[in-house]
């Protein structure tokens, strides 16, 4: 890329994270291209330059990628093969396929935060069923089994609780042995809380922590993040944050990432799970946990991403407001109203301060079709504990409330 040339990012992946990535690249000037499934996808209605193809294919990808100073993703399921034909032809790829992988595999991700020394729960892989009981044994019911790859928003996790319950994995079992693979068992974690620590990183290093925040998941996805994360002790912040340089720093990532995390509180350890914090997952992109940023920091987390794969400076991740502000971010999942803009007139005059995002996808149950952010107000000077609490309440109720309007319909 020249001095005076445009910056040309390309993106794989249609979903709404590189649908988010567009008005960042507008406002900073970047030409932003997207390799689409469909031109109706998510992100193609909002990004001119978008080409249909299919994101596992070498020849698609790599005609793509023609004339891109940077290649990122929004999503982990690039096939390697994909990647590696990308790195032959020598583009830019940020994240790097080697730091990719840990994002991408499970049980890679495992092995790499015990190399690193970071608190993991207790963990196996296992490729039978026996194998499974045999790591019962050791950590006892319920435990809990994923597929190494592929899984997200609830998708490739099964709650094993007692011997019994064993078969219900068969099918799984059966396939990974297809595959000549294994799958990944893991403790239950006793968790008090969950959190995410986001962090970007630039190629030659630069770092920008963002507030370590609490998310709350219903049904394996997450329905609200509260930024930064209330209740949680400056230790376990302190620590949350560590992980996240160390992961980025150690992985080499460039661009955001999203480690999510178990709080365990003094009140919720056992002898199997002393207190404290240990990583859940990566993902190495804008990540859910980080939507509260478009309107709740002074660089959203896809402007971030943005600036961290082009090599650009980082810019400052602080909440919006100064200290004592909370942003509180609630996910809108399809329900029972079948049109979203015709319940907006409502939902806006309910909260006139709250920021609506839409994703153009239609309000099927359970799918992410949106988010609502609302600040909660800076507390004030001498402003005891319980009223500064009582005003991040208030803001989680009336962003639930809009919430409920867009996706029930107006009462």
């Amino acid at each position: 890329m020249s001095e005076t040339s445009v910056p040309v990012v390309g993106v794989l992946g249609d979903g709404q994270l590189a649908r988010m990535m567009a008005s960042a690249a507008v406002e900073l000037g970047i030409e932003l291209r997207l390799l689409a499934g469909s031109a109706s996808a998510s992100a193609a209605q909002a990004i001119p330059r978008t080409t249909v193809g299919d994101y596992r294919s070498v020849a698609d990808v790599t005609a793509f990628a023609e004339g891109c100073d940077a290649v990122t993703f929004d999503h982990e399921h690039v096939p390697a093969e994909v990647l590696a034909a990308l790195e032959d032809q020598g583009r830019t790829l940020n994240p790097t396929p080697a730091a990719l992988v840990y994002a991408q595999d499970k049980l890679a991700m495992r092995r790499a935060i015990d190399d690193l020394g970071l608190p993991n729960p207790r963990w196996a892989e296992v490729r039978a069923a026996e194998d499974l009981v045999s790591f019962s044994r050791a950590i006892g019911w319920p435990v809990v089994l994923k597929t190494p790859r592929g899984g997200y928003d609830g998708k490739g996790v099964m709650i094993i609780r007692d011997a019994d319950s064993v078969q219900d994995a068969a099918e799984w079992f059966a396939r990974a042995q297809r595959e000549g693979a294994g799958l990944l068992a893991e403790q239950k974690v006793p968790f008090t809380r969950e959190l995410s620590a986001q962090i970007a990183r630039t190629r030659d290093g630069a770092v920008a922590p963002y507030p370590v925040v609490e998310s709350t998941q219903t049904n394996g996805v997450c329905d609200e993040v509260v930024a930064p994360a209330p209740r949680t002790s400056p230790a376990h912040l302190a620590e949350a944050e560590r992980i996240a340089r160390a992961v980025a720093d150690r992985l080499g990532v460039t661009g955001m990432l999203a480690v999510e995390l178990f709080e365990v509180a003094e009140t919720g350890g056992t002898d199997a799970t002393p207190p404290g914090i240990y990583v859940n997952e990566l993902a190495m992109r804008p990540h859910n946990s980080g939507h509260w940023t478009m309107d709740g920091s002074a660089t959203s987390q896809f402007e971030q991403h943005l600036r961290a794969v082009l090599g650009l400076p980082l810019g400052a991740t602080d909440v919006t407001g100064g200290a004592g502000g909370h942003v509180v971010m609630k996910n809108l999942l399809g329900g029972a109203n079948p049109s979203l803009h015709a319940a907006l007139p409502a939902a806006m005059q309910r909260s006139p301060h709250s920021k609506i995002h839409l994703y153009g996808k239609d309000p099927k149950p359970g799918r992410k079709i949106g988010h609502v952010n609302i600040l909660s107000q800076t507390t004030k000077p001498n402003e005891d504990y319980d009223t500064a609490r009582a005003r991040l309440e208030r803001a989680r109720r009336t962003a639930a409330e809009v919430a409920g309007i867009l996706v029930e319909g107006p009462a």
